[in-house]
């Protein structure tokens, strides 16, 4: 049984893992090395803002029509920068620009990344926990510059997902299809070393992580789950205790540590936006892909399955319930309308 030794760093453990599959060529382990020196970067980056001119807004709008902060637009700018001449890559997708961002020409590979450069950015100002969010396909055009379609597959397709959470300590944790391991940043050496192996997300979830400012915006049967997940019954391990920070990446890794399940469904908040807030692409794909591997599970609040969503478009939409296995599956009762007794 190969082991995953404690302290290890990630170059080598990728490096090491390669043996899991017999046709690795080694090119989407060194895509992934160069990913994560990108993160390192911006892990300086964000522990130094409060010292430079670089928190707050930068005084324009996303494609989504929100405020960019200044530290999105660095760590955008500073993945694409290092990622077009990696030669691993044939196109890019960005939640913070409106089209595909090409490679550099003659740099082309057999790969497709989609990212989120700064999730949770709207915390920024109050030293919140922010993170960069991951997704790898392989690209499904033959030669040069990648199209629109290699990016548009489903989450089904992915060949590595991860995110680097920026908080007390920098975390990357990610998965290629083979589990989910987490690598702790020592910041006096700028290395990432293996501190969680083989990543399980309990089955029974402790917390629930939803805006319930949006309660009067939801539709009647997640707010009756929402009230079943309040409701005490000890055999079920109810109540359970509300956590919601506001940064889904932050959301999401305490409920993937300590067993918990996140929720932001569709509402009337917004009626231009009625099939949810998060993009399927940058967010809610790559984050279903890791709980999938660690034995959770992602669903719409139509009961569908996130990883087998074909997408139609770079930034389509999805309503988004993702964590603890059990807690998704009781979830996807109430939204079928098939409510349990207890």
């Amino acid at each position: 049984m190969h082991t995953k030794p404690l302290g290890i760093t990630v170059s080598r453990h990728i490096l090491d893992n390669q043996h899991l599959h017999p046709e690795a060529t080694g090119e989407l382990s060194s895509l992934l090395i160069e990913l994560i020196v990108a993160a390192k970067t911006i892990a300086a980056e964000v522990n130094r803002a409060g010292l430079a001119d670089i928190l707050g807004q930068a005084g324009k709008t996303n494609v989504q029509g929100e405020d960019v902060q200044k530290l999105d637009e660095y760590a955008n700018s500073l993945i694409k920068r290092r990622m077009s001449r990696c030669g691993y890559l044939c196109v890019m997708a960005s939640e913070e620009e409106a089209d595909i961002i090409p490679v550099t020409e003659g740099y082309e590979g057999k790969y497709t990344l989609a990212f989120d450069p700064l999730d949770g950015s709207s915390n920024i100002d109050v030293n919140v926990s922010i993170g960069t969010i991951f997704s790898i396909h392989r690209r499904r055009s033959v030669n040069g510059q990648g199209e629109e379609t290699d990016l548009l597959q489903p989450g089904r397709n992915q060949v590595a997902a991860g995110y680097i959470i920026y908080g007390s300590s920098t975390m990357l944790v990610f998965t290629t299809g083979q589990g989910v391991d987490g690598f702790t940043l020592d910041p006096t050496v700028g290395e990432f070393y293996l501190s969680h192996p083989d990543i399980t997300m309990p089955e029974r979830a402790k917390y629930f992580s939803v805006n319930e400012g949006n309660t009067i915006y939801w539709d009647d049967r997640v707010r009756r789950y929402i009230d079943y997940l309040k409701a005490e019954n000890r055999p079920t391990g109810r109540p359970l205790s509300g956590r919601y920070i506001g940064s889904l990446v932050a959301d999401f890794h305490r409920n993937l540590i300590s067993g918990g399940i996140f929720l932001y469904p569709s509402d009337r908040k917004n009626p231009a936006k009625p099939r949810g807030k998060l993009r399927l692409l940058y967010e809610a794909a790559p984050l279903a892909f890791i709980a999938e591997q660690a034995g959770g599970r992602a669903i719409t609040d139509d009961g569908r399955d996130i990883l087998d969503i074909e997408p139609e478009e770079l930034h389509q939409r999805v309503p988004l319930i993702i964590g603890s296995k059990a807690a998704v599956d009781v979830a996807a009762r109430f939204m079928a309308g098939e409510e349990p007794e207890a």
